[in-house]
């Protein structure tokens, strides 16, 4: 399945130079995941208590997406490039991924049409796709990163979202089935992140 994971590696070649600029400063990749996560934390916790009165703080949202995409791959790259894997890295990659998109989905709990229970499910199975890849490693196998709507097709789907949102374009009660379309292809994610891995297995094994 199709996903924006496939055109990280042109990504990662634009960003290499700021992250050895990082290094020779001696910042370290967990200093840039954390730094990520702060960032998230901060523009969900304004956009929830703020966002419903004034919707044009939205607009931080697509800005903020962006900037979080390129934090994630210089972080990446610091610590593959420059010897700063870690186990405690490898863990706050992956839990601040979930968290961050905790802070970043929930704001739109709070925005008509959508509600609590659409855009909690898309939060819920988010996190359910992000453990379906990483549990790859359990069977030693590479984590996964199958579509569709992994990490980063779901950040740009919400930060399109909250551009519209910010712009004060109406929302159609039609927008209130989006949540329920992207827990379904998220769904479909999960399914192909648990089939790949397996068969992915039965190879190493034969």
């Amino acid at each position: 399945m199709i996903t924006l994971y496939q055109i990280k590696p042109a990504f990662v070649q634009l960003l290499r130079p700021i992250a050895a600029n990082l290094v020779k400063k001696r910042l370290n990749a967990n200093q840039v995941t954390l730094s990520a996560l702060t960032g998230s934390i901060v523009v969900g916790t304004l956009l929830i208590m703020f966002g419903n009165t004034y919707p044009v703080l939205f607009l931080l949202m697509p800005i903020w997406m962006f900037l979080r995409m390129a934090l994630n791959a210089i972080d990446g790259i610091m610590a593959k490039e420059h010897n700063q894997k870690s186990s405690l890295g490898g863990y706050l990659n992956e839990l601040s991924d979930v968290i961050a998109d905790l802070f970043l989905f929930l704001p739109f709990a709070f925005i008509a049409p959508f509600s609590i229970y659409s855009i909690g499910t898309v939060i819920i199975l988010s996190i359910i796709s992000e453990l379906c890849g990483v549990l790859a490693h359990s069977i030693k196998v590479e984590r996964r990163y199958d579509g569709p709507l992994g990490k980063s097709d779901r950040a740009l789907i919400f930060g399109a979202l909250a551009l519209w949102v910010g712009l004060s374009f109406p929302l159609s009660h039609l927008a209130s089935y989006l949540p329920w379309l992207v827990s379904l292809l998220i769904l479909i994610n999960c399914y192909n992140r648990i089939k790949n891995a397996l068969q992915v297995e039965k190879t190493q094994e034969h």
